[in-house]
């Protein structure tokens, strides 16, 4: 059997590690020059920091299938960051998370004294809750949508309270406006509005305080050449610089691929690209319009020195969490006061500068699929410096030898769904049997995996769904009475 996979991000080669690994014949084709998709660095200067994804949660799902795809833990270090983070409000009030509960306990009684309760109660159900969606939704596939409409799976999903928000489920565990905050945000990780996504994505947050954050020593992106080398060490075909411009059915079967050298045949077709992006590649209307997530304005900054001021990963938050949702999500517009995220690695990697200095990352949240020029907007891109070295990053305009930004625009050129950074929305009636699933139609033997497929976003729920996708395309080799049905046609 011979397969092949258009896209080389996380996503696509996961599934070609999994797949070659039981004896299918993988050829791979990307469109740019390097593999890795969003895993990417931005490289100038001796400095590098990671262009995409910077939080590494699930340790132990990362860890297991890398594992299964024949990646061993010795061939790469993950690091647990201790403090996880911190959040400076305008008001004063820094709150900072930590690994072990005993101490986060003690700042939860020094910062907020009376929510203590609140937050064991959280604790619990959140376990509960995490339980559930694994089990339920994450390690399962829902090409039939049948197999979601049990009434186990009901049950479950009842649990999981998708009928509140991420916002209103921490309302009901803190009384603070600024702690809801700290306990919602975590949606903005997948491109969610926290006052919009379904309770379900609560499961984040929880996940923080169960398994930690950790950092991949070297970058996120240095998995990449890993995983590239194992590759091609089984002989899989690896193509650079080539795009897949076609994708010919016959009946209910794709039949392989075009590109500029022409057209060649495979058993299957998985594509990795930002699902949306499937159809016009099959000359196929687009039968659902997918709200896409949230976009991001990315700085990213090559400094003279290291800041000791600050934790690897800190959020910088606004004077209302609340508007910067409502100009994101609801107004479309540039938010006048808006949380900033910062990732400064250099804290705990001195490989990734020359010697003595640094490297900085800071994310907005902005909208997606506006008409917003972007490069006019160095006023508003100079405000956001402006508050970093205010609020965290003292002297921060003296430090900087070199700057660059990336926006929605920037991200939709990349092939991002509306110019959207973490795939499809996730809304209600965007996850679970509702997202698109790894056989996303009624198409014999296509196939799909990313940020945009079900489970969802976030390197380890890409991994697993490389996983899902595995399992159905060998599921499909040895029984081809399996066909998958699907909501998606």
């Amino acid at each position: 059997m011979n397969t092949a996979i258009i896209g080389g991000g996380i996503g696509g080669l996961m599934s070609a590690l999994l797949l070659s690994k039981q004896g299918v014949d993988v050829t791979i084709y990307e469109k740019e020059a390097q593999l890795g998709g969003r895993l990417a660095f931005v490289e100038r200067d001796g400095y590098r920091i990671d262009q995409g994804p910077t939080i590494v949660l699930l340790p132990e799902m990362f860890q297991a299938l890398l594992e299964e795809a024949g990646i061993s833990r010795d061939r790469y270090e993950l690091l647990l960051c201790d403090p996880l983070y911190s959040l400076q409000f305008p008001d004063g009030l820094t709150f900072t998370k930590y690994p072990d509960q005993d101490r986060h306990l003690e700042e939860m009684e020094n910062v907020f004294p009376r929510e203590v309760e609140g937050f064991r109660q959280f604790l619990k159900e959140g376990n509960e809750r995490f339980q559930i969606g694994k089990r339920s939704f994450l390690e399962e596939s829902f090409v039939s949508p049948f197999d979601f409409w049990k009434p186990g799976n009901l049950k479950s999903l009842f649990k999981l309270k998708p009928y509140q928000s991420v916002k209103a489920l921490m309302a009901g565990y803190f009384q603070d406006e600024r702690l809801q905050t700290i306990y919602a945000l975590q949606s903005l990780y997948i491109g969610g509005n926290p006052f919009q996504s379904p309770a379900m994505y609560s499961l984040v947050s929880f996940a923080e305080h169960e398994y930690g954050i950790h950092y991949l020593k070297g970058g996120y992106a240095s998995l990449v050449p890993i995983l590239e080398e194992e590759l091609r060490r089984r002989n899989v075909a690896i193509h650079l610089n080539c795009e897949v411009t076609d994708i010919p059915r016959k009946g209910k079967r794709v039949t392989g691929v075009r590109t500029k050298d022409g057209m060649q045949s495979y058993d299957s077709v998985v594509f990795n690209g930002d699902f949306p992006g499937v159809d016009p590649l099959m000359k196929r209307k687009q039968a659902r319009k997918y709200v896409p997530s949230s976009g991001c304005v990315l700085l990213y900054f090559g400094l003279n020195k290291v800041f000791d001021e600050v934790n690897v990963h800190h959020y910088v938050m606004g004077g209302s969490f609340s508007k910067h949702m409502r100009d994101v999500f609801d107004e479309k517009k540039i938010p006048d006061d808006p949380a900033i995220y910062t990732f400064h690695p250099s804290k705990i990697d001195e490989s990734l500068a020359p010697e003595g200095k640094g490297v900085l990352y800071a994310l907005i949240p902005v909208p997606s699929d506006t008409d917003i020029d972007w490069k006019n907007e160095k006023e508003w891109i100079d405000g956001l410096i402006d508050r970093l070295e205010k609020r965290a990053f003292p002297e921060l305009r003296k430090a900087i030898e070199w700057m660059e930004v990336r926006t929605p625009q920037d991200a939709k050129q990349f092939g991002l769904h509306r110019g959207g950074s973490f795939g499809v929305a996730p809304t209600l009636l965007q996850s679970g049997v509702f997202r698109p699933q790894v056989k996303p139609y009624r198409i014999d033997n296509l196939y799909a995996v990313g940020a945009s497929i079900h489970p969802g976003g976030g390197i380890p729920l890409v991994m697993q769904g490389a996983r899902l996708l595995a399992d159905q395309v060998l599921s499909d080799q040895t029984d081809p009475a399996i066909k998958g049905v699907n909501v998606h046609v």
